[in-house]
């Protein structure tokens, strides 16, 4: 019987938290709503295409690097992966310490006019620091040291790169009425419990199965 490409209980929450981190308003998902607002829809949705290419590019830069930190370091990785499932946790505690506090309005994306939506797109998750951080902290506790890196990798992008594109295509074309829905302080703290709570849940299933 051959091997599964990828552990199905660390893809399973690897499929949650991504969700979580793909609905969850952030550079990228600001990014589309505001280029909605100015440019249109079209111009919006050629921006999510740009934001996905670059996270293709991060997702082949994160195969290469984890496969060879595996390979030679396989001890190593495991306090890697400790460290991301602590940084999840850390992120679900933000989101419910947001959601108590008196939180400033969200950030807000300036959009440059005359500029091709797909190089703006691609320019906003290249720099994007929660892209920046998915890679470093958050996707290394789901790698199974003892299968191939670059199968996992593939799974995994299938999964991030479908799930983002279904997010943003939302904020994108719901625009200036998900834009309101975010400002008002109620629906803002009931979202920051829910993403909390799930974030949270997700960090002991990935240390259970270290």
């Amino acid at each position: 019987m051959t091997a599964l490409p990828v552990d199905p209980h660390l893809y399973t929450t690897f499929l949650g938290v991504m969700a979580v981190m793909a609905i969850t308003p952030g550079p990228a998902n600001l990014f589309a709503v505001a280029t909605g607002v100015e440019k249109g829809r079209a111009s919006a949705l050629i921006g999510v295409v740009g934001m996905n290419c670059a996270t293709l590019v991060w997702f082949g830069a994160a195969a290469l690097g984890l496969g060879a930190l595996v390979k030679a370091f396989p001890q190593a990785f495991k306090i890697i992966a400790v460290l991301g499932a602590l940084y999840v946790a850390w992120l679900g505690f933000k989101a419910l310490r947001g959601a108590f506090s008196t939180a400033a309005d969200p950030e807000k994306v300036v959009v440059r006019k005359g500029r091709s939506a797909f190089v703006d797109g691609f320019a906003v998750q290249i720099a994007n620091p929660k892209a920046i951080l998915f890679f470093t902290a958050v996707l290394p506790p789901f790698v199974d040291v003892n299968r191939p890196v670059a199968s996992q990798m593939a799974l995994f992008a299938v999964a991030a790169i479908g799930m983002d594109m279904m997010s943003m295509s939302a904020y994108a074309l719901s625009g200036a009425a998900l834009s309101r829905r975010m400002q008002q302080s109620r629906f803002r703290r009931g979202f920051g419990v829910f993403v909390g709570i799930l974030l949270m849940a997700a960090a002991v299933l990935i240390v259970s199965r270290l």
